[in-house]
């Protein structure tokens, strides 16, 4: 049995349709939620499934050793970020290469960075008059959005879009492709 952390600082929208994709199945199970807000949204999704929970600070999430033997207590073989907003540090991408996973409304390289997540990517995509956005689902490394590009896939932005229907465009994307692509991923491994 692969056994997954998620990362996540707010709603879990994504957190819960992978939640939901990876009950009973027979390989893969969603072991750990993680969070650096402790009012955060996914916190009541991992209650509501009996998912243990773990909230940290940035002190803690720097910690090697704390989170590692929290890790190691869970079996943790694979991360996914699913709207978590603390840069991964290097000792964690050391320790899971290639197993830590991330999702980006937007398609990579544009409009990732420090800084750009949720409608900050909307509105810039809004702004620049972009005629298309979409998903990036990457591997982590230890800067913010330029890990390898696993998956991508695209929407139109029509011109009367404003960011919030852009938002619901891309949201649909992640739900329909981030837990397929994650499970691809760790049959493979």
């Amino acid at each position: 049995m692969k056994r997954i952390a998620i990362f996540a600082s707010g709603t879990g929208t994504n957190a819960k349709k992978i939640i939901e994709h990876f009950k009973g199945h027979e390989l893969i199970e969603v072991a750990l939620i993680v969070s650096n807000k402790k009012e955060a949204k996914v916190l009541d999704i991992a209650r509501e499934n009996n998912i243990p929970h773990l909230v940290i600070n940035k002190t803690e999430l720097n910690d090697s050793n704390y989170i590692l033997e929290k890790f190691s207590m869970f079996g943790i073989d694979f991360i996914v970020l699913a709207g978590f907003l603390l840069l991964i540090p290097k000792y964690l991408v050391s320790n899971f290469p290639n197993r830590i996973i991330n999702i980006h409304p937007a398609l990579l390289p544009k409009f990732g960075g420090k800084g750009m997540f949720g409608m900050h990517v909307h509105q810039a995509v809004k702004e620049s008059g972009e005629k298309e956005t979409g998903i990036t689902i990457h591997f982590v490394n230890e800067k913010y959005d330029e890990g390898g590009i696993i998956f991508q896939a695209s929407v139109p932005v029509l011109p009367e879009y404003s960011p919030d229907d852009i938002a619901k465009q891309v949201q649909k994307l992640e739900h329909l492709h981030f837990a397929k692509t994650i499970e691809s991923l760790i049959e493979k491994s």
